[in-house]
């Protein structure tokens, strides 16, 4: 019996390395007999943005939460209309946040004194028609909205921009690739590897927040400008 047991642990000994090897991952090596090259490019073209996302949002105050939440809610209601019957999709509208805080007062030497609530309603808004996105935010404004964030423009479907993006890449590597190997009397002889480290939009500078205060300012304008897109690739040549 010791016999038998001692023979099939030998057995099953014999093939676990065979098993470990077919459960590794293959690794691919490259021998480069000449000069080893690595550096990076990056591809940039520029796209004018055909999306502006805004935060909307109504601040209301009153002595009780309820009226607070009710306020708010009113004014949200008129908020969502107004953007209806501009043209703006339900899919492109989202509750962002919704909140209510106590406000306090504090009186020297004394406990703080309750004097009312805080109620915020916000949703975010995606426009597909940047250039109308200005009127269409005073328009949000006449019907209760007072607070304004955005806008975050971006381009809908950026793969062609990043399809070209990479193409230049590749074609800032090869030529870099020449250059190097021009100013070592040397050739490139082929592309050992290439690999995509990061395709983006570069975002433009960061916008502030408004408030909103009077309806009867002057016309919001949204120029959508250019935006960047950029794919960056690391690049390996072999040279002789």
């Amino acid at each position: 019996m010791k016999r038998n047991l001692l023979a099939a642990l030998v057995l099953c000994a014999a093939f676990l390395p065979g098993a470990a090897i077919a459960q590794q991952a293959p690794s691919i090596t490259q021998t480069i007999a000449g000069t080893r090259l690595d550096f990076g490019a990056t591809g940039e073209v520029t796209r004018v943005p055909d999306v502006a996302v805004i935060s909307a949002g109504v601040v209301s105050r009153s002595s009780t939460a309820s009226a607070a939440l009710s306020d708010a809610a009113d004014r949200m209601a008129r908020v969502l209309s107004a953007l209806k019957r501009a043209g703006v999709e339900d899919r492109d509208v989202q509750t962002s946040n919704v909140s209510l805080n106590p406000e306090y007062r504090y009186p020297e030497n004394q406990a703080p004194q309750l004097v009312g609530y805080t109620a915020t309603n916000t949703v975010t808004v995606r426009f597909r028609d940047i250039r109308n996105a200005g009127k269409i935010l005073d328009a949000l404004v006449a019907q209760g909205a007072n607070q304004i964030n955005g806008p975050n423009l971006t381009i809908d479907k950026p793969e062609e921009a990043l399809d070209e993006a990479r193409a230049k890449a590749v074609a800032i590597g090869r030529s870099r690739a020449e250059l190097y190997a021009r100013s070592l009397g040397m050739h490139v002889v082929r592309l050992v590897s290439v690999t995509e480290s990061g395709g983006y939009a570069v975002p433009p500078p960061m916008p502030v927040m408004m408030e909103a205060r009077m309806a009867a300012a002057p016309a919001t304008k949204i120029e959508p400008g250019e935006q960047k897109v950029q794919v960056s690739l690391s690049m390996t040549f072999e040279l002789q």
